[in-house]
């Protein structure tokens, strides 16, 4: 007889990952903070020595590159909201966007400014309702 080895299914990725760690990111929010620089993903359990991967609506650990006096050289959380990587919806569509974007947001996930530039995507909304909130245009 066989033994049967019983394995942990782990329901698949939604989102294409589009950013890793030492990717430049444009801060989308009026923090006073204008790029930013992605550290690490929270939550990502990976391999050892592979680069950790974020998507839209994933929380990030960035450090702020250019910006106000006070922003700069802070190490802060952030949420992506858009990604160059095309990437597929649920409906079959794919969605791009022109430029990789995060907003600062506190641990918790309550968003530091209190307007959001450009386009915010679904997935982030979805994610974490409060974005959707100041958000001014969500595809």
């Amino acid at each position: 007889m066989s033994k049967r080895v019983k394995r942990r299914i782990r329901p698949r990725r939604r989102i294409s990952a589009g950013l890793t760690s030492g990717s430049m990111l444009i801060c989308a929010d009026n923090t006073g903070a204008k790029r930013l620089r992605l550290i690490q993903v929270i939550g990502y359990k990976g391999r050892k020595r592979r680069y950790p991967k974020a998507g839209v609506g994933d929380m990030i650990v960035v450090s702020v590159r250019d910006g106000t006096p006070e922003m700069r050289k802070q190490v802060l959380h952030a949420v992506v909201i858009r990604q160059r990587k095309p990437y597929p919806r649920r409906d079959g569509t794919w969605i791009r966007f022109e430029d990789n974007a995060a907003v600062i947001v506190t641990p918790e996930g309550d968003p530091k400014g209190s307007d959001i530039r450009g386009p915010v995507a679904r997935e982030a909304v979805e994610r974490w309702p409060k974005l959707g909130s100041i958000a001014k245009m969500v595809v």
